[in-house]
């Protein structure tokens, strides 16, 4: 295969009275999300005169998917067919621009909070056995999932799918596991769909089962974490767009202090390019130890919607 027009790495710094910002992509197909964290923190690493913690690793022979060559050709005949033109179509470019965004960070505390209030509800619920405390990451995800929901016009007797894509990271479930400095793409992917009826609910009840939804997904992929990607290319046929939800990232990303270069943290770090309507990016916040997470809609009323709920929800953990 020829040179793709794509680049894999582009950097721009630009200076500014007082500061500077950098800004940085890479393609998806050479790194992700921990690969990308990683990188970054090495480079500043250096910058500061210091030896990386992680040896890179790039050898990409340690993931082996079955049927994996045959899968990828599949995927490009069906998402990329016009390659080596590689550039996403003019509307989907336009339709970017339009996008509502807002941050929202939650601390320590809300986290804990937010843990404890899911895990209170399991046990009114009559559970079998006492709940654990979900991660944050499936906390974080089920409060956005609940606020999406609501945010959006659904006729009251709609009881169709919503549905919630993510990945999840499986270094450490391959066996051998991957060293934590490998630099390229372990990712599973996971599909959690709860009726529109189970959302609908009451809002704490709701956060509930929107959480356990997300450890099920979490779960399956504990057990057979790369068993196949074959489902991926028949996943997305027929399913409505305005009912998906993609959260992206992971909290345990030190966008903050893994990126001083030696002048201190950044005063904000953002993933400037977000996907679709309904998509939700996390990283580690500022603090070093609640979390970021940015939200993009298309309508402008529906992230006030999304707000308000986000903050009352938030607001029913702290009075309970």
């Amino acid at each position: 295969m020829g040179e793709l027009p794509t680049p894999v790495l582009a950097v721009q710094a630009t200076r500014f009275e007082g500061g500077v910002a950098v800004g940085l992509t890479v393609h998806h197909a050479i790194v992700d999300g921990r690969s990308l964290w990683t990188f970054v923190e090495a480079w500043a690493t250096v910058c500061r005169g210091e030896m990386p913690a992680a040896t890179p690793c790039f050898d990409r022979s340690h993931v082996k998917l079955p049927g994996g060559e045959g899968l990828a050709r599949s995927v490009l005949r069906k998402f990329l067919p016009n390659l080596p033109l590689a550039a996403p179509p003019a509307w989907l470019e336009e339709e970017r621009t339009r996008f509502t965004r807002r941050t929202f960070t939650l601390d320590a505390q809300d986290i804990q909070r937010l843990k404890q209030h899911i895990v209170r509800l399991g046990e009114a619920s009559g559970a079998s056995r006492p709940p654990r405390p979900p991660s944050t990451f499936a906390a974080v995800a089920a409060l956005a999932w609940t606020c999406f929901f609501r945010c959006k016009s659904f006729a009251s007797d709609d009881d169709d799918d919503m549905l919630l894509f993510f990945f999840t990271d499986v270094r450490d479930r391959l066996d051998p596991p991957i060293e934590a400095g490998y630099m390229g793409v372990c990712l599973w992917p996971c599909f959690a769909s709860l009726p529109a009826r189970e959302l609908r609910g009451e809002f704490a009840l709701a956060l509930a089962v929107a959480a356990s939804a997300v450890r099920e997904e979490v779960r399956k992929m504990r057990e057979v974490p790369v068993a196949t990607w074959g489902f991926l290319t028949s996943w997305w046929a027929g399913r409505p767009m305005d009912r998906l939800m993609n959260v992206s990232g992971s909290p345990r990303f030190r966008a903050y202090e893994g990126a001083d270069f030696g002048w201190g943290k950044p005063k904000r770090t953002e993933s400037i390019r977000m996907n679709h309507d309904g998509q939700i990016a996390l990283m580690g916040a500022g603090d070093g130890h609640g979390v970021q997470v940015s939200v993009s809609l298309l309508q402008p009323a529906q992230m006030d919607l999304f707000k308000s709920h986000f903050l009352d929800l938030l607001g029913l953990t702290k009075n309970n």
